[in-house]
């Protein structure tokens, strides 16, 4: 016992990395947390708890072993960063001791140990003297090598840098503005019986906290069964299991009528069919083409798309328990990483895409009193086609995900089983980087917040798009981009951001930066416009051979790498440790994200009109069209499950660079299978039902320019003017 009250003490010369603790909304009932709060009140009783401890020290020191093998140890690769212990979860869990008149049971948890105590050490009685030899040499003990503290010193230094970086604080935009004066502390893991408070098992256990004065704080605790059933989940089986049952019938009468019976399409049912997976899924893999597509995009949102996925995967393993933090800060620091550092613009790909389509699919579709006629079904349509997937996952996630596995980490999984249960509806209306930025629900929607907020405003603009005068268009976008771009820089100035996510000389802003800038509508909103711009320049030129000379497509698409290439590079110097340049880190926030959407931009203008070579080739190829179909459940799901996966480890986790690429791999295929199923299951019978209910909208308009606005439209360079009809247009 002795020996293990010394290495206990030994501990405190170490520092921590992180752990998640349980974060509860504030606006939340106690009842309906993903954690059985009342649970770990109820089974607190400070007899039994003394009594199970004596019986444990005199009666069963086996299964007193089994609670110390489960719990407190010294944290491995500590010189890499690592002073995080995890004990043996399930080990801990899994004790149960039944007696005659006694039941131990174990219960895990959690304490953080700071650096900084005012021990007692208990004295120790004076020995006898040893006889005096007096042949024994004077022997010089050497000076302690300076190397011995300068590194435990770089260590804790850098250690506190990267948990500085650490997503814990992201609860509280502030809270981690005080970071730097936070000492780092071990996080250890502690099996104790569950009648007992971490204090009282000490105690008990191990020595007397007070007598040494050995400060700890409780992180949380859990116990089996310590999830309770709410109203979520007695929700989320009737829904998900009506959805079930429908689903079986409507594919078992889909493949009596055209398998066994063979009857004609129009003889079946379109509403009984529906939501038949045999019908859903052939229409997910059936790719007719469609006069005026842009086959392009389809490879660039998969590109997108998995820029995320992989983006999200490194990110969620930095935020998770990690053996090796110095080498992840090292790796992060370096030119290598770019490549992920850089991934949040692929966010503005997305917005580019979304405020293109705006136009380019409602310019050939509607006249401006058209618009205003039928503003309903422009704002319906965009909010019930997102809303199916969207609310079926966040019901996914304050339920079924809470409980389909457990770790010592779940806690991760809780706060967002916490968020959802609490603010489901912001994220259904769309408002939460706005109401809760700091307790969201399927936290990566906010992409989707910011997109419906925008299509909310893009009517102000696409009235005057759709006019007949494109002088007055063009006015109405330029203003646009300048009302999104002067605004932002004024805020960006007054605010002085750093200039992304991750910057090491500045990681106590992160919060402040994350929910002040990054989910920000007014921030993200102008590459959402650039792509407006290109949407209308691709419907004036629809359907007719834009003539570029070599030269000049040359020229404009080596402005667009150069363009894209410098704010890819962008994210290499501000996560240096020793950047500190506000006017470029103002500049950065203002102006790369607009520089990013017109490059992409410019690559979709050309893919469509003949200048992209072989990149069009490779971004129209159709093996993209079915994870492009995927694409809006991917980005709803992916995030999540990467969280759900991490949070079953029950050891830090050593990262390497390939490492993590094979979770990547291994995240990307159950985020394709969960897409697929939710797609084929909520998303196209909805889509049917929509259509079927609301109809398909507004029919086309078919306005033909004058004379005089054919020129206005002239493109620079060679225009063949030859007004092609919708009905005989070639595919694009």
């Amino acid at each position: 016992m002795e020996k293990f009250f010394v290495l206990v003490l030994m501990n405190l010369f170490f520092y921590k990395y992180t752990n998640g603790h349980l974060v509860i909304p504030t606006d939340g009932s106690m009842s309906n947390l993903a954690f059985d709060q009342q649970l770990y009140e109820d089974v607190l009783d400070p007899e039994l708890c003394q009594e199970q401890i004596n019986y444990l020290r005199l009666n069963n020191t086996l299964l007193l072993a089994r609670f110390f093998d489960a719990g407190i140890r010294t944290p491995k690769g500590i010189l890499e960063g690592n002073f995080l212990d995890m004990g043996n979860y399930h080990q801990c869990l899994g004790i149960q001791e039944t007696l005659p008149d006694l039941s131990i049971d174990g219960k895990y948890c959690t304490i953080s140990v700071p650096l900084d105590q005012d021990l007692v050490l208990p004295s120790f009685p004076d020995l006898p003297g040893l006889p005096d030899f007096p042949g024994w040499p004077d022997i010089p003990w050497p000076e302690l090598n300076p190397e011995l503290t300068r590194i435990p010193k770089e260590t804790h230094d850098r250690v506190k840098t990267f948990r500085s970086l650490h997503a814990d604080g992201l609860s509280n935009p502030r809270a981690l503005l005080s970071s730097e004066k936070r000492d780092v502390t071990l996080n250890l893991a502690i099996c104790i019986p569950k009648a007992c408070t971490t204090r009282e098992a000490i105690d008990g256990m191990l020595f007397n906290t007070t007598a040494v004065g050995f400060q700890y704080k409780d992180d949380f605790c859990r116990l089996p069964g310590d999830k309770p059933w709410v109203a979520a989940d007695y929700i989320a089986i009737v829904i998900f299991g009506t959805i079930a049952v429908i689903t079986i019938l409507s594919t078992a009468y889909d493949i009596r009528h055209n398998i066994i019976l063979k009857r004609e399409p129009k003889q079946i049912n379109k509403l009984l069919q529906s939501f038949s997976v045999y019908t859903n899924t052939r229409r997910l893999v059936t790719y007719t083409s469609v006069p005026g597509t842009l086959e392009c995009l389809d490879g660039i949102r998969v590109m997108a798309m998995l820029w995320v996925i992989v983006g999200h995967t490194y990110v969620t393993k930095f935020n998770e328990s990690l053996a090796n933090p110095l080498d992840v800060l090292n790796w992060m620091t370096s030119f290598s990483s770019l490549w992920i550092t850089s991934a949040p613009f692929t966010v503005d790909t997305f917005f580019m895409i979304s405020g293109l389509l705006v136009v380019y699919t409602t310019a050939g579709k509607l006249t401006r009193m058209n618009l205003l006629k039928n503003l309903h079904f422009f704002y319906l349509n965009r909010l019930l086609r997102m809303f199916p997937v969207l609310a079926a996952f966040v019901l996914l996630q304050a339920s079924i995900l809470n409980w389909i596995s457990d770790g010592p980490n779940w806690t991760t999984v809780a706060q967002s089983t916490n968020s959802c249960r609490v603010f489901w509806w912001s994220t259904l209306l769309h408002i939460q980087n706005y109401v809760n930025p700091g307790h969201m629900c399927v936290a990566q929607t906010w992409y989707l917040a910011v997109d419906v907020q925008m299509h909310i405003l893009s009517p102000l603009v696409l009235f005057w798009v759709l006019g007949t005068r494109r002088r007055v268009a063009w006015t109405a976008l330029t203003v646009a981009m300048i009302l999104a771009l002067v605004p932002a820089t004024v805020y960006n100035v007054i605010m002085e951001f750093p200039a992304g996510p991750v910057t090491i000389s500045r990681a106590s802003e992160q919060a402040y930066y994350m929910f002040n800038y990054y989910v920000n509508t007014l921030t993200r909103c102008s590459p959402f416009f650039v792509g407006m711009i290109y949407g209308y320049l691709l419907h004036l030129n629809k359907g007719r051979v834009v003539m570029i000379s070599k030269l000049s497509a040359t020229v404009l698409w080596l402005c667009a790498t150069i363009l894209s290439t410098t704010v890819f590079m962008s994210s290499y110097p501000i996560l240096q440790s020793d950047w500190d340049n506000q006017a470029v880190d103002t500049t950065i926030n203002s102006v790369s994200r607009p520089a990013w959407a017109l490059a992409i931009g410019w690559m979709v203008f050309a893919c469509v009109h003949g200048y992209g070579g072989p990149i069009n080739w490779y971004l129209s190829l159709k093996m993209w069209k079915f994870p492009s179909r995927l694409s809006y459940a991917m980005y709803i799901v992916h995030y999540s499950l990467m969280f759900v996966v991490n949070s079953t480890a029950i050891t830090p986790y050593h990262f390497t660079v390939m490492g993590t690429m094979y979770r990547f791999f291994g995240d990307l295929g159950l985020t394709l299978v969960l897409s697929f199923v939710l797609t084929v299951t909520v998303d196209s019978p909805c889509s049917t039902l929509i259509k079927h209910f609301l109809g398909n909208g507004p029919k086309r308009q078919q306005v033909k320019p004058s004379i005089e606005e054919e020129k206005e439209g002239e493109f620079t360079g060679r225009i063949n003017h030859a007004y092609i009809s919708d009905e005989t247009k070639s595919k694009l």
